[in-house]
């Protein structure tokens, strides 16, 4: 271990005594500095967004929120980086360093819109823009630069990775923070199975924090020992998807949300800027109303669309492709709504976004590093993930269930 290195790690060991009981981890310690930012109106407004949004619909459980997910990519990177500055091959890391790695951690999903994924394709900017922008912004700034000594853009650059920058710990730190091992999927994939009640997404920590090397530009390799934890967690995600965040009630009720927002911003009821820094509730109140936005309301009210069509995409058919641009999308939903003389709002064609299972990764083994590539085996299952489906009003489910569609 390296002389600076020697010294953040005595830092990590020694200035962090505060703790946060969390049921997935145990003990999430806390330095004086980061609970205060824990405490801070602008981050507790986390707790007001779910981090699976409508999950709860189908598993009650699935209450917890973007707060102590934050509080678990926390704990996470505070791991990951004590593991890796014990080898001599780390970059110098200096307690600076180490508090912006550790606030870009914390305040990761600051820029999170409520209800999970509900706006993701809505033309609105990146929720790690926002972050960028709310970390930059006061009174964060300003809380940041008394309680950890370090500049906030440092942290802002860790997360937004569309800000330019030639700092190579800034770098080290971006590859670390989203990647295949990074400390957002490590705590997101396991904490999501503990409250869903499944167990598909639980790692071995442990062995996985056990097997990990520094790499100069990718941030974190593997010794040969992990590759299986790796592919473990390629197939964890894999089974989240299938069983959790794709679960067709799960897109059902993110589909009504976000053809609500989608009518109200083409309508002019809202813009973009009106969307920015809600939660869950805010959003609700927002939506309140008639028209489309009664869609809010059926989903509060667990009233949800029937489903009538269910087919895999196919990115070899030309029509399934055309489906992925959202105003075609809105143009097929108003030719079937048509047919099933009812009101545009009361048709949703559900496209999922293109996710990939596989990575490459590299491993360290006698004293030098190979690629290694992986994938969750999917080849061997005979049940497609990606799947378009059709989800109708209950008012004319009858009639939509004997349409013809392609």
């Amino acid at each position: 271990m390296t002389g600076v290195n020697s010294i953040t790690a005595t830092y990590l060991d020694t200035s962090f005594y505060n703790p946060v009981r969390d049921p997935v981890w145990g003990s999430i310690m806390l330095s004086e500095g980061f609970k205060k930012i824990v405490s801070s109106p602008v981050l507790q407004k986390m707790n007001r967004i779910r981090q699976l949004g409508p999950t709860y619909l189908v598993y009650p459980g699935a209450v917890h929120t973007r707060f102590i997910h934050s509080l678990g990519v926390y704990h996470m990177g505070y791991r990951m980086i004590r593991r890796l500055i014990t080898f001599d091959s780390c970059p110098a890391v200096t307690v600076q360093d180490v508090n912006a790695f550790l606030c870009a951690c914390l305040l990761h999903d600051l820029g999170h819109f409520p209800y999970t994924h509900s706006l993701k394709e809505l033309p609105l900017k990146k929720h790690e823009a926002l972050t960028g922008e709310y970390i930059l912004a006061e009174p964060l700034a300003s809380l940041i630069r008394s309680t950890l000594e370090i500049d906030p853009a440092i942290p802002a650059a860790i997360v937004d990775t569309s800000l330019p920058t030639a700092d190579a710990t800034v770098k080290f730190f971006r590859n670390i923070l989203s990647g295949v091992l990074d400390p957002d999927k490590l705590d997101y994939l396991t904490r999501d199975a503990f409250f869903c009640g499944v167990p598909y997404g639980t790692q071995d920590i442990e062995f996985v924090l056990s097997s990990i090397y520094p790499h100069p530009e990718r941030g974190i390799s593997i010794l040969p020992s992990g590759i299986p934890a790796v592919e473990n967690i390629l197939f964890s995600k894999y089974l989240m998807y299938k069983t959790v965040y794709w679960h067709k009630t799960v897109r059902c009720a993110t589909g009504m949300i976000k053809k609500a927002i989608m009518a109200a911003l083409n309508d002019g009821v809202l813009t973009p800027d009106d969307l920015y820094g809600l939660d869950d509730e805010s959003l609700f109140q927002t939506g309140r109303g008639d028209g489309a936005f009664r869609l809010f309301d059926m989903v509060h009210g667990r009233e949800l669309f029937k489903m009538t069509h269910e087919v895999v995409f196919d990115d070899t058919n030309p029509y399934h492709m055309s489906l992925l641009d959202l105003k075609k999308r809105g143009e097929e939903e108003a030719k079937l709504a048509e047919k099933l003389s009812c009101d545009s709002a009361s048709v949703i064609i559900d496209v999922p976004e293109n996710i990939t299972f596989e990575t490459t990764l590299p491993v360290y083994e006698n004293g030098t590093f190979r690629s290694f590539s992986g994938r969750a085996g999917l080849e061997t299952f005979s049940d497609p993930l990606r799947k378009i489906r059709i989800f109708v009003d209950p008012s004319v489910a009858d009639k939509a269930w004997s349409l013809q569609w392609n």
